[in-house]
């Protein structure tokens, strides 16, 4: 099998030296014509030249472009704008020449016309292809079946038209003619893929649309200059009357025009999208901020951070009482908070801040406004717990009525959620000192340690092993691993959110579903997107679960991944010795609970190889912290993995516990901690 860089290569030769022959043939054909040599030479060889140089510029960029997975979306862009520039910089020193040399007998000599043109087709042809592979990655980002199948018929119908060109129509013949419309029927419908468009950001949408506007002027002026030349009337070879390249042209103009329409229509919602996916990244660091062993000040601290995030507001500040009381500011100080207190006006927004406030309260009167140098406008919101107010956050704006009632909602949810995680911390605390409740944990600990599998089903193709440690006495880990038809292995590690009964409770939701789901659901995306749907229904509004679904083919050596805010799964590759993240997006379940969930879902497949392994765990061993409070993170594990790798499966699971054992060096795990091998045969 040949390299990756070998293939580069050798296409890179390949169009140089098909050029070259291109040119050659061209050349020496108008030398036999002018001189009227008696030379038998097929006049078609050019043009198989020209039709070599085609395929071997789209090899090299096929190889360039197509395999560089890392690529997004305006890198791509780049590289149409990088590529014709280039190539429009080489035809511009073409015009150049004609213009220095205007009507003298060097300009219009055929041979130098014609060499000339031969120079500009090659550049035409390198951008022409290179954007048309750009234009297929785009097209082919969320791939169908159906759009695979529409675009191999694509390709072959364009690979058609390049021997259809062979037998010489010109340009507007019915021929001609019949091919174009055929070819430009399917351009146009292809040309309404445009998903890529919904995943830019407003900022990168702008520079989406003025590189495709710079695209669009490169083809302009090839085109203006190919029209040029073929006026002159002294072309042994005129582009435009192949019906490949102006199939070419049409499409990639087709797909630039419709591109900028959709990109400047998506334009005024990109903010809004943008702001609502921070939002609900922002709820999930906030429900995550109360696990065991944290402190209530670092969910104010989020809860602050995430609320000025959310309304874009210039200042803030959070007050809460107690044995000793909180003052967190961000761009005032507390003399400051102290003077904007004594310059509110409203009787409401006072009540608030002097800590007045019942459990019921009306949001439509927490917006004011300020008369101080600084700040025009104040939202107040109490932190209630247990129907009593505990404390105030107070968001600052530089200009008057910069606050709206979608901005209250938005932060009395933040204020909720993380008056639920307080109140919920102190109470799992005063519980576990309870005797009572200690005694049920033991119980609880007998039905969790059974909803975990006692044997994990597997076949010859692999092996697996699994360990799970509650951090308490009972946990919110859960892996799991059924056979739902021959061959076919649907496996799970997920994360209840928190820790202690409830986290045992929802885990136990977690496996019914599981067990429902997996039986029947073919593609992890499909069970991620159902099991949200179900989560959504029975788990509580402060809660949520991560988890990593595979299904696995041992038929087939292949499996498919999808990932609900959980740990990337590390993949060791035999063949290379490489270990990396499996690290596809998607939102914990329970975090988004409507129809939109499926967007934020993706799902990857994997061709495993003999010796190849799969490492699953949960963040309480990345998280896991020594005593000098540094994170064991995912490069220890990897790096424990690396080191053991060759180990029979149950002595690298214990060696991997170890590693992690050493590290802490007896300071004591605060969360669950949970993983599974699995070994390819």
């Amino acid at each position: 099998m040949l390299s990756e860089k070998l293939k580069i290569r050798l296409s890179f030769l390949a169009g140089i030296l098909s050029w070259l022959l291109f040119t050659f043939f061209d050349l020496y054909l108008l030398f036999v014509d002018q001189y009227q040599l008696n030379v038998d030479l097929s006049a078609i060889l050019p043009q198989i030249f020209l039709t070599t140089l085609v395929l071997s510029t789209l090899a090299y960029y096929r190889y360039t472009i197509t395999k560089a997975d890392s690529i997004n979306f305006i890198d791509l862009l780049w590289r149409v704008f990088i590529t014709g520039l280039v190539t429009t910089i080489g035809s511009l020193f073409i015009r150049l020449f004609f213009y220095i040399f205007g009507n003298s007998t060097i300009s219009e000599n055929p041979f130098t016309v014609n060499f000339l043109y031969n120079i500009l087709v090659g550049l035409v042809v390198i951008y022409l292809v290179s954007t048309f592979v750009v234009w297929k990655r785009l097209i082919l980002y969320q791939k169908s079946k159906n759009l695979i199948q529409l675009w191999g018929f694509f390709e072959y119908a364009l690979l058609g038209s390049l021997i259809f060109d062979l037998f010489g129509n010109k340009f507007l013949s019915v021929n001609f003619n019949t091919a174009l419309i055929f070819l430009g029927g399917l351009g146009i419908i292809l040309a309404f893929n445009l998903k890529w468009i919904a995943y830019l950001n407003f900022r990168q949408k702008w520079k989406s649309i003025l590189f495709i506007i710079l695209s669009g002027i490169y083809l302009y002026h090839f085109l203006l200059n190919l029209m040029n030349f073929s006026e002159t009337g002294a072309l042994n070879l005129d582009l435009l009357d192949r019906a490949y390249f102006v199939a070419l042209f049409i499409f990639i103009i087709l797909y630039a025009g419709i591109s900028i329409l959709v990109t400047l229509f998506n334009l005024p919602t990109s903010s809004v999208f943008e702001r609502k996916l921070q939002e609900a990244i922002d709820f999930q660091k906030l429900s995550q901020s109360i696990p065991a062993g944290q402190s209530a000040e670092q969910t104010y601290d989020i809860l602050l951070e995430s609320s000025m995030s959310a309304v874009f507001a210039d200042a803030a500040w959070l007050e809460i009482d107690g044995e000793e009381p909180i003052l967190l500011t961000r761009g005032v100080t507390p003399l400051t908070v102290k003077d904007i207190k004594e310059s509110v006006k409203q009787d409401f927004i006072k009540k608030i801040l002097s800590r007045q406030v019942s459990n019921e309260f009306a949001p439509s009167k927490v917006i004011g406004t300020l008369n101080y140098p600084d700040f025009k406008s104040i939202i107040a919101v109490p932190v209630m717990v247990q129907n009593e107010q505990i404390g105030t956050l107070a968001l600052l704006q530089e200009v008057g009525d910069a606050f709206n009632r979608e901005m209250v909602d938005i932060i009395t949810t933040f204020v909720n959620q993380a008056s639920i995680s307080i109140e919920n911390f102190h109470l799992i605390r005063e519980a576990l000192d309870n005797e009572r409740y200690k005694e049920q944990l033991k119980i609880a600990k007998g039905v969790q340690k059974s909803l975990l599998p006692s044997v994990l089903e597997h076949n010859n193709c692999f092996e697996i092993e699994a360990y799970s440690m509650a951090a308490d006495e009972v946990g919110g880990d859960y892996y799991d691993i059924i056979e739902p038809s021959k061959d076919i292995f649907n496996l799970i590690i997920g994360d209840v959110s928190g820790k202690g009964t409830s986290a045992a409770f929802n885990m136990a939701q977690m496996r019914g579903i599981f067990h429902s789901l997996a039986q029947d659901v073919s593609t992890p995306k499909e069970f991620i997107t159902k099991a949200n749907s179900a989560i959504g229904r029975c788990l509580e509004k402060n809660s949520f679960i991560t988890a990593i679904y595979f299904v696995i083919n041992t038929r087939e050596r292949k499996f498919c991944y999808a990932r609900a805010g959980h740990c990337p799964a590390m993949y060791y590759s035999a063949s290379t010795g490489n270990i990396t993240l499996l690290e596809k997006e998607g939102l914990g379940l329970g975090i988004l609970r409507n129809s939109q969930y499926n967007e934020y879902v993706q799902e990857e497949t994997i061709n495993y190889q003999p010796g190849d392994l799969l490492l699953l765990y949960t963040d309480g061993i990345s998280e896991a912290k020594n005593e000098y409070k540094k994170q064991y993170g995912a490069d220890g594990l990897k790096t424990s993995l690396h080191n053991h790798i060759n180990a029979p499966l149950g002595k690298l699971k214990d060696m991997l516990i170890n590693d992690l054992l050493k590290f802490l060096n007896g300071n004591k795990l605060d969360d669950d901690y949970t993983l599974t091998i699995v070994r390819f045969k």
